[in-house]
């Protein structure tokens, strides 16, 4: 019988993948062959989407885009045996796409059924959890500290100190958090890891556990992910059924409790703190701090508050070892960064490359370059708060600190590009806007400043007093960085700012109209 890949990952449905499946079953339904159909993942080649993979003696071969009137084709073609097609892609390891990247958290995203752990377990699933279960939790704590793991959340704060501070904290309740509120524009790899190996966080986060002591876990999930839900909530069932969670997590009689919490849409609780207080059922606002949340987190107890990115790589590093995650990468980024391409982009998707490329690599090498064909002008990285990078800081290395020495930041990875039509004052009053409907209200600098900055961005479009008025923009940002509570305010400048800097003709023509 053979086994046909169909991706049932968000990307892939919004292009027609269920139909696709549902046409491919009935053909082969009349044409009386036996073939076995696994919903995977997507392997990130969104411009391939929808992407089958049939198994073979070559591999997995890759056909796309397929849409609902090519399935009789590719069956006349013969495509169970490797036939000859104009979709055939060939061996998907094989298509430079894949083959240049260097996949560690995404290992076995689009390759497995992300429901089954029989299927996680053969592609080396749960030897990071059973290597934890054999060693001292200091010891686990002190490999995740030497593989140089930093959070992929944003912030990218060293992951081993947090848990070695609530390892440290007195015996007691202690909880494991994972924050998946992917709010950033031009991010999915949350999302996509959650769809496509959602087991690679529930053993990361089981992992955590016992390393620092702590007995419950809660994933934060975003309501707008609803395929994610329903693939995280079979994906816990099925650890719960295997005894890789629960009372006595696989014989070792530790104990582990997993929850999802659905947010509701939010973007403040993105920042590890407005989540915790959303968690326990309040409005989500950010805390003072401190007590750190490693200190004094969920209902008052030591907590750890990591990603999806960050707590799916840590199955990884216990099985391979802190020495090979931090083989990969430069300076003090260490390991691989999924990263996210949107935007004006020809080959839209995701990539997971060690740090050290550039920005103009990823581009281009792997972007193709834009999607209408112009010039690239500016991409804006790490979300909405991310500043904009012009063209001539292209080669500039993802890097953390690469990238905050030109004035600007990785966060979560997320990669947007613009062509050079884009009017970088209207995409400052966007970030501007953005951070004013977000704001919890808490402070003041970001309450009333970001709104107070639209208002003047808005008058220099309109072309009053744009000297004046760039000048007023310029002391705002300055008290909203300094001033903000946290960093949804004191990062909304950034991407003014840097409009303002690289893209300064935007602003000062609107004197001439």
């Amino acid at each position: 019988m053979t086994t046909i890949y169909v991706p049932g990952d968000s990307g892939a449905l919004s292009l027609g993948a269920d139909a696709v499946c549902r046409a491919l079953s009935r053909e082969a339904a009349e044409r009386r062959l036996e073939v076995k159909v696994v919903r995977n993942g997507s392997r990130g080649a969104y411009w391939l989407e929808p992407m089958l993979e049939v198994s073979s003696e070559r591999g997995r071969l890759a056909y796309g885009p397929v849409s609902v009137a090519d399935v009789p084709g590719l069956f006349d073609a013969r495509w169970l045996e490797g036939g000859a097609h104009r979709l055939l892609l060939g061996p998907t390891d094989e298509l430079p796409w894949f083959a240049n990247q260097q996949r560690l958290t995404f290992e076995r995203v689009g390759v497995i059924d992300p429901r089954s752990v029989a299927d996680y377990v053969a592609h080396g699933g749960y030897q990071g959890l059973r290597r934890a279960l054999s060693m001292d939790p200091a010891a686990v704590v002190d490999r995740i500290v030497r593989s140089g793991l930093r959070g992929r959340g944003g912030a990218a704060f060293p992951t081993g100190i947090k848990w070695k501070t609530v390892l440290e904290q007195p015996p007691g309740q202690k909880y494991v958090t994972c924050n998946a509120d992917e709010g950033d524009s031009g991010t999915f790899s949350d999302r996509m890891l959650i769809e496509g190996d959602p087991l690679s966080l529930i053993e990361g986060m089981t992992i955590a556990a016992i390393a620092v002591g702590a007995t419950h876990g809660y994933i934060y999930l975003r309501a707008e992910y609803p395929h994610a839900w329903r693939t995280l909530t079979q994906a816990i069932a099925a650890a719960y059924t295997a005894d890789y969670l629960g009372g006595d997590v696989m014989g070792s009689g530790r104990r582990f409790e997993l929850e999802i919490r659905v947010g509701a849409g939010a973007y403040i609780c993105g920042e590890e703190t407005s989540m915790l207080e959303s968690l326990e059922g309040r409005r989500g606002e950010v805390r003072v701090r401190p007590p750190l949340p490693a200190v004094k987190g969920l209902f008052g107890r030591p907590t750890i508050v990591n990603n999806v990115i960050t707590l799916a790589t840590v199955p990884l590093i216990v099985r391979e070892g802190a020495e090979f995650y931090a083989g990969f990468g430069m300076g003090r980024s260490r390991g691989t960064l999924p990263l996210q391409l949107a935007g004006n982009i020809k080959r839209g998707g995701l990539i997971e490359r060690a740090f050290g490329l550039s920005l103009r690599e990823i581009l281009y090498d792997y972007g193709g370059g834009s999607g209408s064909g112009r010039p690239i002008r500016a991409v804006q990285i790490g979300g909405p708060l991310g500043a904009y990078v012009p063209a001539a800081q292209f080669d500039t290395p993802v890097d953390y600190e690469a990238l905050a020495a030109i004035g600007a930041m990785l966060g979560h990875g997320g990669i947007v590009a613009f062509d050079d039509t884009v009017d970088m004052a209207r995409m400052a009053r966007y970030a501007m806007e953005f951070c004013a409907i977000e704001s919890c209200g808490k402070c003041t600098p970001c309450r009333i400043g970001s709104t107070r900055g639209v208002e003047i961005i808005d008058h220099i479009i309109a072309g009053h007093d744009p000297q004046g008025n760039l000048e007023r923009l310029e002391a705002l940002c300055e008290l909203m960085v300094q001033g903000s509570l946290c960093g949804l305010g004191g990062m909304a400048p950034f991407p003014v700012q840097s409009a303002m800097k690289h893209f300064r003709e935007d602003f000062s023509a609107r004197a001439q109209h």
